[in-house]
């Protein structure tokens, strides 16, 4: 399995904190680049943020074009037709991501673990499963892959890690139903997720910056 490719931003020496976001379909790590640059954490300390580039693989939606993706769409059902192998082996990679911020000294409970659609598909699907505890877990404009398995194989180390999870009321790609039914999913496991809905379609908006902003403060801010 090679390593992904990053691009890492530091707000200054020494971070105390980490977060790594993982992109959506046909995009790269420099896509939030400029979201995270809008973030002001300077009351927790400096921050370390790490934007992997996904993998290039065919997807089949798209006729089979080639583009950075965390696993393939096979049709518009996101729950009946999963590429279950491509989300499994996109796990090992955003392990060996967390794994590589631990060996430089970052505790996992330092750790906050963000995507966007398939990113954030992906945030959730490793940060559950992952056996140390994290700081908490950012899913926008996305949903719970491979939902039926979760109970089973979630960790008992993120047993009440804490979920921020955000989504447009018209978006057309992952339809608002879908990041509803994940969180009320979540929830039911016991999981404390803070919700948030916004008139926009299948991107970011200032409101949830700014929340996300607040949300990660009150996460990481030292004691």
């Amino acid at each position: 399995m090679d390593a992904l490719e990053i691009i890492e931003q530091e707000t200054g020496p020494a971070p105390c904190a980490t977060v790594i976001i993982l992109h959506g379909l046909g995009a790269d790590g420099n896509d939030f680049v400029p979201i995270a640059r809008e973030l002001d954490l300077s009351a927790v300390g400096p921050v370390r943020f790490v934007f992997p580039h996904a993998p290039v693989i065919p997807v089949t939606i798209n006729n089979g074009m080639r583009m950075r993706a965390w696993y393939d769409i096979l049709g518009t059902d996101l729950v009946k037709r999963e590429d279950e192998a491509g989300l499994r082996n996109s796990v090992a990679q955003v392990e060996a991501l967390l794994e590589a911020e631990k060996a430089r000294g970052m505790p996992a409970n330092r750790i906050v673990l963000a995507g966007f659609s398939q990113g954030c598909a992906m945030a959730l699907l490793a940060g559950l499963r992952h056996k140390e505890r994290l700081a908490g877990i950012v899913g926008m404009s996305g949903y719970l892959p491979l939902a039926s398995s979760t109970a089973a194989e979630r960790s008992d180390a993120n047993a009440i890690t804490p979920i921020f999870l955000a989504h447009g009321q018209y978006d057309n790609v992952v339809v608002p139903e879908r990041g509803r039914a994940s969180r009320d999913m979540l929830k039911a496991l016991g999981y404390p997720v803070e919700w948030h809905e916004y008139p926009m379609a299948h991107s970011v908006c200032m409101e949830e910056v700014q929340q996300l902003n607040d949300w990660l403060v009150k996460l990481l801010a030292k004691d």
